[in-house]
């Protein structure tokens, strides 16, 4: 019983956690770029001076992302950019340090500044890129960014700089709080020429919404079956104290 009321108690309680990720990844299923976060879980035995080997609660394993593409669609805008195949576009986070995304969605500043439209600053293989106000932009697919210089006949192209382009290897990478990722090491990952992107364009989410919505029914019968679990070991617990009373 003492097994049992630790197995289900911790499993129950992972449960739980479990619905928060599968609730995050479908409240992102329209973020570009997102990718669905994968959790695991095990059941070990609690070991201390004294304790008994009976007594099993359930922990978090190895917490992982689902790295597969997700669909490319076509918008038109000319800050929006997504990455053919394998590969992140390199910003720079709140701290200053540098983090990777797949959402493509550009958006410039009063200043001119690239960033995302959550505001970290897009990278550049020289730094943070610049263009200028109320210029049409032109992206290539290697990244190389340039505007077309008004006035110009034939029309010419000034070229401001090349996003810094990166493929580390997935293993590699951890995800932050805030949906970047970075590497596990914490040192800037190198710039890859091969990786290529499509302009005018965004990646979607790659979260499954009819997976992710038979796992929550299949988790919510987990949990019911956990708290069934506890409420057996309660009756068992009272019926055995009524047999120690009658002896």
């Amino acid at each position: 019983m003492d097994k049992l009321i630790y197995t289900a108690l911790t499993g129950a309680k992972q449960v739980m956690d479990q619905q928060a990720t599968v609730a995050n990844n479908l409240a992102n299923v329209s973020t570009a770029g997102f990718r669905a976060q994968i959790d695991s879980y095990q059941a070990v035995p609690i070991v201390g001076d004294g304790e008994l080997k009976t007594r099993t609660q359930v922990v978090s394993g190895n917490t992982s992302s689902d790295y597969s593409y997700g669909p490319i669609q076509r918008t038109g805008r000319d800050l929006d950019i997504a990455i053919s195949g394998p590969g992140w576009f390199a910003v720079i986070d709140k701290e200053g340090k540098e983090a990777y995304t797949r959402n493509g969605s550009m958006m410039a500043t009063s200043t001119g500044l690239l960033q995302t439209q959550r505001g970290f600053n897009l990278m550049g293989e020289g730094g943070p890129i610049t263009v200028p106000p109320d210029s049409t932009i032109n992206i290539a697919k290697d990244g190389s960014i340039s505007t077309i210089i008004p006035g110009t006949n034939p029309a010419i192209n000034n070229e401001l700089g090349r996003l810094k382009l990166v493929n580390p290897a997935v293993e590699t990478l951890v995800r932050g709080d805030d949906g970047l990722f970075r590497t596990k090491d914490g040192n800037p990952a190198p710039i890859d020429q091969t990786v290529t992107v499509v302009d005018s364009s965004i990646e979607g989410s790659n979260v499954n919404v009819v997976d992710a919505m038979v796992r929550m029914i299949h988790l919510s019968h987990q949990y019911e079956m956990q708290i069934n679990l506890l409420k057996n070991a309660e009756n068992n617990a009272a019926k055995a104290s009524q047999l120690f009373n009658l002896s």
